[in-house]
């Protein structure tokens, strides 16, 4: 399974290639489709560009994505969107059009009450666990682990050099993520990297602007469908 992360954190700044309003999205994921990915993880954008948990951004967002293509789709309940974890649970409470999924980083403040809302709106949980936190033995001793849809494993290391034996040592932490799948995936220079592991792994991966904004030959991307071609590609070698 390949997961097309849309956009992110990133913004106008990061290039026209990122798409940010709701109509840009559902294009790119429909691209993104097109050539491969098999579900969608998006950001949802305010109309200046910052990533939002508001319901009033989030229904526009996945309606245009859904009407485009046929894939689950996840969103972000990253903390730097709602950094309140209060506001960020009541955020998600209120939600009237819900995800397929959504992404919750174990490390955050508030992560195990977010989970659990969002499982009891019915909503599946990745559970986010970075490398260099603290994300993998907070799950170890969750309740909630066995219920989650699967770990989302980051390796937040960008040096393409070091970035595999960052990725071994973040698998070695999670140990048995509770019997959960586990889609490992990188970010910046240890994407590529990451992904071809993953390949070899036989694990799930994502590929997509979020994570990065480059071709494996340093070449910038033009879209994440590209990315998602090239994402293929590479799994598979």
């Amino acid at each position: 399974m390949v997961q097309v992360c849309l956009n992110g954190s990133r913004s106008g700044a990061d290039g026209a290639s990122v798409p940010l309003s709701p109509e840009e999205l559902a294009r790119s994921a429909a691209e993104a489709v097109a050539a491969g990915a098999t579900e969608i993880h998006v950001h949802p954008k305010t109309p200046c560009g910052h990533d939002s948990l508001s319901p009033r951004v989030l229904a526009p967002t996945l309606d245009a994505i859904r009407a485009r293509v046929p894939v689950p789709v996840g969103v972000t309940t990253g903390a730097w969107a709602e950094p309140d974890p209060a506001t960020r649970l009541d955020r998600v409470r209120t939600w009237s059009v819900l995800p397929d999924f959504a992404s919750v980083n174990w490390h955050e403040p508030g992560a195990e009450e977010v989970a659990q809302q969002l499982l009891a709106l019915g909503v599946g949980v990745e559970a986010g666990i970075w490398s260099g936190t603290d994300g993998a033995a907070r799950f170890a001793g969750s309740p909630l682990g066995p219920r989650v849809l699967r770990v989302l494993a980051e390796v937040t290391d960008p040096d393409p050099g070091t970035a595999e034996a960052s990725a071994h040592a973040l698998l070695a932490g999670l140990g048995e993520a509770h019997g959960r799948p586990v889609l490992l995936h990188g970010e910046e220079g240890s994407t590529w990297p990451v992904l071809r592991l993953a390949g070899r792994l036989g694990l799930a991966t994502r590929i997509g602007l979020e994570d990065t904004l480059f071709l494996p030959d340093g070449h910038r991307a033009a879209s994440n469908a590209q990315l998602v071609a090239e994402g293929l590609v590479q799994y598979g070698s």
